[in-house]
């Protein structure tokens, strides 16, 4: 185990074939975003290589781009740990989130079809039922590919790329929050489904800008709690 705890089962198999130092880079990636590894948590390169199977090289290097990006801090003498987000830190992201996704919307509401609106109400009763069974990291995986399929079903490319950029720290901002929002955030989900199924632009807009909202007040009594 490593030394501040890592949860069974969650390390992730490293795939082939494909660079190490890139598959190794999207490994610890997906275990910070998820949480297993969390905010504050010490990473030492010789139990992350054990775990992942690999030598400490590609983990170094992982450990780099990820301090990079914002990820990772690494202290002079005590090494590299989880960065801890600041309240300011996440109030600017997931308002910006809210911009991004609220143009997702009522674009969404002005270009879907049909077989738009079902795959929504599929991932909304897949949601629904992770939130039944309390099964957290199905929530929140079912959750971003709700959100991405809004963005997916809005049609614009570059809202598309500009949202990609900040999905992974929407939902590690939201996977603390997640079993607070809970059930209120699916029936959410429902309103909106229904505004875009009936083309209204300005409610759909309406309806993720207070949902995105909603979470961000969320993420931030969590922080005082």
């Amino acid at each position: 185990m490593l030394s501040a705890g890592l949860p069974q089962g969650t390390v992730p198999k490293l795939e082939r074939p494909g660079p190490l130092r890139e598959r190794v880079y999207e490994a610890l990636l997906e275990l910070i975003t998820t949480r297993a590894l969390s905010p504050g948590q010490h990473l030492v390169e010789s139990e992350l290589a054990g775990h992942l199977g690999v030598s400490r090289q590609p983990v170094r290097e992982a450990l780099q781009r990820l301090n990079t990006e914002g990820w990772v801090d690494l202290r002079p003498a005590q090494g590299a740990f989880v960065h801890e987000p600041t309240e300011e830190e996440a109030d600017q992201l997931l308002s910006v989130r809210t911009l991004l996704e609220a143009e997702a919307a009522r674009l969404a509401a002005a270009h879907s079809g049909r077989p738009g609106i079902e795959a929504l109400e599929e991932l909304c009763s897949k949601g629904e039922r992770a939130v039944a069974a309390d099964d957290v990291d199905l929530a929140v995986a079912t959750n971003a590919a709700f959100h991405a399929k809004v963005m997916e079903l809005a049609g614009n490319v570059v809202l598309s790329e500009l949202a990609g950029q900040v999905d992974r720290r929407v939902r590690w901002y939201y996977t603390p929050v997640a079993r607070q929002r809970g059930t209120q955030s699916w029936i959410e989900h429902r309103e909106l489904i229904a505004a875009i199924a009936s083309r209204d632009e300005q409610r759909a807009t309406e309806i993720m800008r207070a949902h995105t909202e909603h979470t961000r007040q969320t993420y931030h009594r969590r922080e005082k709690a």
